[in-house]
């Protein structure tokens, strides 16, 4: 069992990553800059290069830095198991495709609005993991479940504020940033479930099976760059655009998912709650004072309160289960 300070140092690094992903992106894509804004196509394809950089440094680690081991592992559990491999190639597309949607939310939405829609993930989690894992959810998640999408949508009611031409641009932005974030959920979900039950079907390492998503990313995010803004880089290189903000946005999409998954294993659903709940209000928080891009609205509160509750009940009844599992 892992100490209080541990468990609560975990709490920290979630909180902190996934609000600083979230704020860093939304100010990269809307700060004005002389020269053209740099291409979120190609900050994917670089995620996935520092991806797997890291992996397989962790790798090295776990086998005292030996590069003789490290190439027999790569051959043994890439090259030599083909078929375990492809497997990985359907949820990494799937996660090119959301890294991507997730740039293309954050362009069109304020980082409070995206933080609350983005927890409907949840939502289409639980529902894949209902039909493609059998897992049984309590009364308790399911009402919860009910409660987040009523959240969600008194988040994205409208308000009564007189329609110009300003705010009917803002509101059709607003429109495709939901719609981003919405398939980003349903992509979030499937590609999070099947990729637990590959983990759950085989023995290989999570750092293994990550420069695998990674290897398949890259081709994905590469094909993908070349598709839309293969003209502009074909213009102006891959980096045009970049800055030290650009590079932070960037590090921490690489690193995001290896840092949760690390600290995972100490932060109980109670925790990740905490954390998700914390991370809306700071996003809200800066949002207003800082990047100065949202106006909070009773509703919106309402609805955030909604969402920070369903968050809350759906870990309380999934921990409650699984105390009774091992009991």
């Amino acid at each position: 069992m892992a100490s209080p300070q541990l468990k609560y140092a975990s709490l920290g690094v979630l909180v902190f990553q996934t609000t600083s992903l979230v704020l860093t992106m939304r100010y990269s894509r809307t700060l004005q800059s002389d020269g053209p804004r740099y291409l979120a196509s190609s900050a994917v394809v670089l995620a996935e290069v520092m991806k797997i950089a890291a992996c397989v440094l962790l790798v090295l680690n776990e086998h005292s830095y030996s590069m003789r081991a490290l190439n027999s592992i790569l051959r043994q559990e890439i090259l030599n198991k083909p078929i375990e491999t492809l497997k990985l190639a359907i949820p990494s597309g799937i996660y090119t495709l959301q890294n991507n949607l997730l740039y293309v939310a954050l362009s069109n939405l304020d980082a409070a609005t995206y933080q609350v829609t983005y927890q409907l993930k949840i939502l289409t989690t639980a529902l894949f993991s209902v039909s493609m894992l059998g897992r049984k959810l309590g009364m308790y998640q399911w009402i919860s479940l009910l409660i987040l999408m009523a959240g969600v949508a008194l988040v994205q009611w409208p308000s009564d504020s007189a329609a110009t031409s300003q705010e009917a641009s803002s509101a059709s932005s607003q429109f495709v940033g939901v719609v981003a974030v919405l398939v980003a959920c349903c992509s979030s979900g499937f590609a999070g479930v099947y990729f637990e039950k590959i983990l759950k079907e085989s023995k290989q390492s999570v750092w293994i099976r990550n420069i695998q998503l990674g290897m398949f990313g890259l081709v994905f995010g590469t094909f993908g760059m070349l598709l839309y803004d293969g003209q502009k880089v074909w213009e102006s290189g891959m980096l045009q655009g970049y800055n030290t903000i650009t590079w932070a946005v960037v590090l921490l999409q690489a690193l995001g998912g290896l840092v949760i998954a690390a600290v995972i294993k100490y932060a109980d659903n109670i925790l990740k709650g905490f954390a998700t709940s914390i991370s809306i209000i700071l996003s809200t928080l800066i949002s207003y004072f800082w990047l100065q891009d949202f106006v909070p609205t009773s509703i919106f509160f309402i609805g955030a309160i909604l969402v920070i509750a369903a968050t809350f009940l759906y870990g309380y009844e999934s921990k409650s289960a699984a105390s009774t599992s091992r009991a």
